[in-house]
This record gives structure tokens, C-alpha cells and sequence, in this order.
């Protein structure tokens, strides 16, 4: 286990949230080399008793190249998350994303602290 590791390891209290924030942090931003979740690019996560996971996120430009295909890899691998039944992303792009909201981790990661 890296640093790294450390600041973003979900707890065993976190149950399905945390995996569906682990399989989050396992699809990579196509241009920074950082995950969707430290990046901030997640603004909402709910998820309701029967597994169902609605994701309101952004990218980090409009005009980001992949914006129709994004949304539906998200949701592939919320839905292989054990426990998921289903997954929907919203895309959206008020407010727009900025550096602020990278995690602490994701900082550290791109040498920013």
C-alpha cells in the first residue's frame, strides 16, 4: 500500500458507497493521469436501497473529446460494483469544474502540494 492508498481506502462502514467510490477512482480522467473521483469531476453520488446509483459529474472542459462516450464507461463500472443494480450519470456542467476541486490526494499525486 502507497501513500496514496492511504488517503483514499474506503472503510468497511462505507458498504456500498465506498465500493462504488473505489470502482470511481478506477476510471482514469483521458487527460490528466488522475481518477474521476479525486479529480472532483463526481459532484453527486445517491444511492437508494435497492442498489440503484444516480451520479451527477462533469469533465474538465466542455469540449472534452470523449463527453458521449464517458458517461456510459461510468456506468458500466458502477454496475459491476457487487450490490448495484443499476447506474445513471447525468452529465452536467454548472458548476463549471476547477482545479479547487481536486482532492487532496489527486494534488499530491500531480505534484501540486
Amino acid at each position: 500500500m502507497n501513500l496514496l492508498d492511504l488517503f483514499r481506502a474506503p472503510r468497511p462502514e462505507d458498504g456500498l458507497r465506498g465500493r462504488v467510490i473505489e470502482a470511481l477512482r478506477q476510471i482514469r480522467d483521458p487527460e490528466l493521469p488522475v481518477n474521476i473521483y479525486d479529480l472532483g469531476l463526481v459532484y453527486g453520488l445517491d444511492l437508494d436501497d435497492l442498489g440503484r446509483v444516480a451520479i451527477r459529474m462533469t469533465l474538465t472542459a466542455p469540449g472534452c473529446p470523449v463527453a458521449q462516450s464517458f458517461p456510459a464507461q461510468v456506468e458500466d463500472a458502477v454496475e459491476a460494483v457487487p450490490g448495484v443494480s443499476a447506474a445513471r450519470v447525468e452529465l452536467v456542467w454548472e458548476p463549471p469544474w476547477d482545479r479547487s476541486r481536486i482532492s487532496e490526494a489527486a494534488r499530491l499525486q500531480l505534484g501540486l502540494l
